[in-house]
């Protein structure tokens, strides 16, 4: 099993009711697979740096997951063919990477408390 980490931007013109049941889809696909989700993140609706099929900002999402690597391209397919997303990008990540998000995710969490 592979450790990776997805970021995917949303349309910022919909519900959060959308927006969850999107999450959610993706989120059920990658389970569905064989993957396990180690961290789920919302960084909510951010500006663009440039505009995306004319929207100018969107409701950004992470995922950091560990699945085989066969699950990666059906997964990538479901993004590309959901007209709710703007942009995705998964990327694998190594044991620095790892290192580094488990450090970024403890951050996080002293911080919020």
């Amino acid at each position: 099993m592979n450790h990776y980490e997805t970021v995917f931007i949303l349309n910022p013109v919909l519900s959060d009711t959308q927006i969850a049941e999107t999450v959610k889809k993706f989120e059920d696909f990658l389970i569905k697979n064989g993957a396990k989700m180690v961290a789920k993140e919302n960084w909510g609706l951010k500006k663009l740096a440039y505009a995306i099929q004319h929207k100018k900002s969107g409701f950004y999402h992470l995922f950091e997951f560990t699945a085989p690597g066969e699950t990666i391209l059906s997964y990538e397919q479901e993004f590309s063919r959901d007209e709710r997303v703007m942009r995705f990008l998964t990327v694998k990540l190594d044991k620095h990477a790892v290192a580094w998000a488990e450090k970024r995710r403890t951050r996080l969490k002293t911080a919020k408390a």
